[in-house]
């Protein structure tokens, strides 16, 4: 098909130079790492521009697998993979011989679970998504390895998209991860986004923090303030380099740019303390000895940072414990009851947990990482003591009652921990707070423990059920049932009948 016969595009908003196919299989690993189910990327060219490369380092790049086959769909117009993060479908529309065909292949349906890489789409132009990505390749000199690549969208959202892949690929060229491969790691609940980077023998962790400007709605960011969840990665900088000095394993940072909110560290592995979906005991008891480690010593609530600026841990005060229980009252009750919490449910509930928090009024405070958990925990083979827990996700530390971690732990939110090794990780850890001192208060530790537990529990009930509805993430709605018996077993504890009342009431 000849240039003049392509679709006819606005100006592009970005223009590529590559100079070989090197470059062509490095943008295709670039553009893998934004690709988001439901998206649409037209490959537009004559014959030999380059499409086929880029699109098999593109499938190669998803799949995490640079020998995967990638056969041409010319005759079977549609090809779909089932990669890990969500479904690839690839269609080469050549021989495509009227555009209705297209909605025969199903592609609307397709794009419910994944995303669609078309070549050949000017065949079926006016029955392609307006929001689809163009991507038109030329070559400047005839069987010359140089290749344009201009880039077109209605979809302002593909330029932020594809700004951040390439500033992360820069910022790797600049701290000497030249040409290094990207894979997608993970999203966590939040805005942020990880990766591996892997050149030769080396990998590394990569973090974006997308946080900057109005890339937060005003709402949410005045809640994160509320709560003191971090809003930039200067907390990752100073929290780590705080958890290093104290001899935690926390990981290295090989590089950042905390004004595009990129924080480059060591790998500290993808093993947790939890094997085929069960708690290893083993490794409970080794996370047990890290926290008695951190509150048998002091924490402070400056700390400096390597541009001379500093950085104020902050408090976590009553009225930001209250308003994440109340996350129950916004998301969890309306799930539940089909309605919503009214004010005088609200007023009693948070009167209530006021009164709680101020029974801890002599509870010991100190940091609070905040969720020390199975998913931050990672399982260091053949280390000892405290090394054998690598310590991640930990930007939110808070100044608070340490009992929250301990909680966060025995009461894990992705695991089924059982009444019997939660009770001996409990003791575990006063045994050995009592063997760092003779003024550790078991009873009033116990009290603590009762509250942050039923306090965490009922904000991740609010959590996991505004992921599910808000944020389309269903899968958090299997984890109800493990966090309400949780809170069953919290709420009959010694001290806990007020709170106790109010959620037997509350579920009739």
């Amino acid at each position: 098909m000849a240039d003049h016969d392509l679709k006819q595009l606005d100006a592009p908003f970005l223009t590529l130079q590559i100079s070989d196919e090197a470059g062509t299989r490095q943008l295709a690993n670039d553009l893998a790492m934004v690709l988001r189910p439901g998206d649409v990327l037209c490959l537009s060219g004559d014959l030999g521009a380059g499409k086929s490369t880029l699109t098999r380092a593109l499938l190669r790049s998803l799949a995490g697998d640079p020998e995967l086959e990638v056969p041409s769909p010319t005759f079977t117009l549609v090809q779909t993979y089932d990669f890990d993060r969500f479904d690839l479908s690839h269609f080469d529309l050549y021989r495509l011989e009227e555009p209705e065909e297209l909605e025969e292949l199903g592609l609307d349906d397709l794009l419910e679970e994944g995303a669609a890489l078309i070549e050949w789409p000017e065949k079926a132009d006016e029955f392609l998504p307006s929001k689809a990505l163009w991507v038109r390749i030329t070559q400047p000199v005839e069987d010359g390895d140089k290749r344009t690549f201009s880039f077109h969208c209605e979809d302002p959202d593909w330029q932020d998209r594809l700004t951040g892949t390439l500033e992360i690929r820069s910022f790797l060229e600049g701290v000497g991860f030249s040409g290094a491969e990207r894979r997608f790691l993970a999203g966590d609940a939040s805005l942020r986004s990880f990766e591996t980077v892997e050149q030769d023998d080396r990998s590394a962790v990569l973090m974006r923090w997308p946080f900057q400007g109005d890339k937060v709605p005003e709402a949410v960011r005045a809640y994160m303030a509320k709560v003191h969840l971090a809003q930039d990665c200067r907390a990752i900088l100073a929290v780590g380099g705080e958890l290093r000095r104290h001899g935690l394993k926390a990981p290295e940072i090989y590089a950042s740019d905390p004004e595009k909110g990129l924080v480059l560290s060591s790998d500290l592995g993808r093993e947790t303390i939890v094997c085929d979906g069960r708690p290893m005991p083993e490794r409970y008891h080794a996370a047990v000895e890290v926290l008695a480690k951190m509150h048998g010593e002091s924490w402070p609530e400056i700390l400096a940072l390597d541009d001379g600026s500093s950085y104020q841990v902050p408090d976590y005060s009553d009225d930001a414990l209250v308003a994440e229980a109340s996350l129950f009252l916004d998301w969890y009750v309306p799930e539940t009851t089909g309605m919503p919490a009214g004010d005088n449910m609200r007023a009693e509930f948070e009167g209530l947990w006021s009164v709680a928090l101020a029974s801890l009024s002599g509870a010991q405070r100190g940091w609070v990482l905040r969720d020390f958990h199975s998913p931050n925990l990672l399982w260091q083979e053949g280390a000892g003591g405290t090394d054998r827990i690598g310590l991640i996700d930990f930007q939110d530390t808070v100044i608070g009652p340490v009992a929250y971690d301990v909680a966060s732990l025995l009461l894990d939110a992705r695991t089924d921990v059982g009444a019997d090794l939660e009770s001996d990780l409990f003791d575990a850890y006063v045994s050995a707070r009592e063997k760092q001192s003779s003024n550790f208060d078991r009873d009033a530790f116990s009290r603590a423990y009762a509250v942050m537990a039923a306090q965490r529990i009922s904000k991740i009930l609010g959590i996991f059920v505004r992921l599910a509805r808000r944020d389309q993430k269903p899968a958090y709605l299997g984890h109800l049932p493990r966090m309400e018996g949780y809170l069953r077993r919290v709420l009959d504890r010694p001290g806990m009948s007020d709170l106790k009342d109010w959620y037997e009431r509350f579920r009739g």
